[in-house]
């Protein structure tokens, strides 16, 4: 097995390094946020009462992703936030989390708002699927 490469002193391609390896610091001292993902999908009546597209309710049929990240103690201007397309990347003076998305994510059309009465930054992330039989957007 022989790999070929344009400079003969690389031991690994750029294929081999997972996305989003850049962001991990294990010797980061801040702490993980408590935070929760959850799927959510377009339905019409077409979809509850007739089931005519097919949608059922894994997360196979969801078209976005909402993460909810408790951030108590911070001000929105002391957010930094940063979306790949599988990794999203938070950072505050004290909280940081790197997330692996369950799935991939067009990163150019996400949406966040941070509720500052909750505390919570709510990130939505529209998923980025080829086409499959369960999903015909």
């Amino acid at each position: 097995f022989q790999v070929k490469s344009e400079n003969k002193k690389t031991i690994w391609s750029t294929e081999e390094v997972p996305e989003g390896s850049e962001f991990d610091d294990t010797w980061d001292p801040r702490e993980k946020p408590e935070y929760e993902i959850s799927f959510k999908q377009h339905v019409g009546t077409e979809d509850v009462f007739f089931g005519m597209t097919g949608k059922d309710s894994s997360t196979a049929c969801c078209e976005d992703i909402v993460i909810k990240i408790k951030l108590p103690e911070t001000k929105y201007s002391d957010i930094t936030l940063d979306i790949q397309d599988k990794v999203l990347d938070l950072r505050t003076p004290k909280k940081k989390l790197l997330l692996h998305l369950p799935y991939p994510v067009n990163s150019k059309e996400g949406r966040a708002r941070f509720l500052s009465e909750e505390e919570i930054l709510e990130v939505t992330l529209r998923v980025s699927r080829k086409l499959e039989f369960t999903n015909f957007s």
